[in-house]
């Protein structure tokens, strides 16, 4: 079989069509409300916070004020907007400061006023306010053991919700009596408001006794601090129904959906045709890839559930549960192991990114797959199986000079593959 020689810059296309389609700029006006009578608050938090910021104030018609909190090196210019930078995913003092004076900034509001919530993903390190009992260095710790726990991004925002003093409803609370619309850029499996950034805004149907049992269960040792917080009512979250929260509105500007279906269209028209799996897989990262890599065998060798030439589209938020010293990142591990389960396959390229431009703590969006991956990967001296063994799937890809590089992406609708299968293969050829 002739390979294309340009499947790689296919893929490229196909990812930066899918993080263009959730730009703010793009998807965001379409859901300003009309000013209200008295004052306009904008407050957020996330990756996509500052550009979303700047979206708004170009079609905004009346005075406003407000503050975001948004990852170091996400910010764009705003005149009327302050934004702050802060960290992720481990959150520092910046992302605290910025916390308490969102919270001050919405006190002593009254029915007149809007509050206009920019939620993206990120903001659940990015918004971090401690609950009663805790510190900075509780939030830390236990953030830093769930990102290397394997628990999903559900999981973790369940515990978050009940550690913080903003997040599940409780910023909202803050709010009343103002009307409160939170705009929403989607980068969690389902699309559920209260798992993007843990839910500032909305109404949390968990418990704190679920998320007593997320770390029993993953075996995360907390101090008597967050086991009292956790004991007590001052936990709780806001729950549905609760009156603080009648004045408030949510829509999702943008989700992981509409990303793939836009690079569906540049497939359709490179004459491929997609084939979305679905926009919220889960799963350990390195058993998604070899799912994903085994669908693609069964296109290439026997056509079926699909005949190629054909791109496997899928998004959702994988996880890692860490155990190697590499520098992880779930799409490169999640492409790795992809890349041992096809074995060299011929025809079949894949590319794995993370839209918001940084998988795992990288500054590296993900990387790209072809048929002499492994081949080229053994003749450097690198066993693919030991490095997956390692968690080091960025230090693999850079190797090979296959990493995404995209920079800040100012947006964030999770996780990105694109898998080309070119055309049947025949082994006994």
């Amino acid at each position: 079989m002739n390979t294309p020689p340009d499947r790689s810059a296919l893929l490229r296309q196909m990812f930066d069509a899918a993080i263009a389609a959730a730009q703010p700029a793009l998807c965001l006006p379409r859901h300003l409300p009309p000013p209200p009578k008295g004052r306009t608050i904008v407050i957020g938090a996330g990756k996509a916070s500052a550009a979303m910021a700047q979206a708004l104030e170009q079609h905004w018609p009346g005075p406003l004020e407000g503050l975001v909190v948004t990852r170091y090196g996400y910010e764009v210019p705003c005149q009327r907007i302050e934004i702050v930078q802060a960290a992720h995913p481990v959150p520092d003092a910046a992302g605290l400061r910025a916390a308490v004076r969102i919270g001050r900034l919405v006190n002593g509001l009254t029915p007149d006023d809007l509050v206009i919530a920019l939620i993206s993903g990120g903001g659940s390190s990015l918004l971090v306010a401690p609950g009663p009992g805790l510190t900075l260095a509780d939030k830390q710790a236990i953030n830093t053991a769930l990102l290397s726990s394997g628990s999903t991004i559900s999981e973790m925002n369940c515990v978050r919700r009940h550690l913080s003093a903003l997040k599940g409803g409780r910023l909202a609370a803050a709010c009343y009596p103002a009307r409160v619309l939170t705009l929403l850029i989607s980068d969690v499996p389902g699309d559920r408001p209260e798992d993007i950034a843990s839910g500032p805004t909305v109404a949390d149907p968990s418990t704190t006794a679920q998320a007593r049992a997320i770390l029993e269960r993953y075996r995360i040792a907390v101090p008597p601090s967050v086991e009292r917080l956790l004991d007590s009512a001052e936990g709780e979250t806001l729950k549905p129904g609760d009156l603080r929260l009648t004045n408030t509105e949510t829509r999702i500007v943008a989700a992981p959906q509409m990303a793939l279906e836009a690079a569906a269209q540049v497939a359709r028209e490179a004459s491929l045709t997609p084939y979305i799996l679905g926009d919220s897989l889960e799963g350990e990262a390195r058993d998604v890839g070899k799912t994903l890599a085994g669908i693609a065998r069964q296109v290439a060798l026997h056509g079926q559930p699909f005949e190629p030439p054909c791109v496997l589209l899928s998004g959702g938020e994988t996880t890692v549960t860490v155990r190697g010293p590499g520098r992880g990142g779930r799409n490169v591990e999640c492409l790795l192991s992809m890349a041992i389960a096809l074995d060299g396959l011929p025809g079949v390229h894949a590319l794995a990114g993370d839209t918001d431009g940084v998988d795992g703590a990288e500054e590296i969006a993900g990387a790209i797959i072809t048929p002499d991956t492994l081949a080229r990967a053994w003749a450097r001296g690198m066993p693919p199986r030991a490095r997956l063994d390692a968690n080091d799937g960025h230090g693999f890809f850079q190797t090979l000079g296959d990493s995404v590089v995209t920079g800040p992406t100012l947006t964030n609708v999770n996780d990105f593959r694109a898998i080309i299968v070119d055309g049947r293969f025949n082994p006994l050829r």
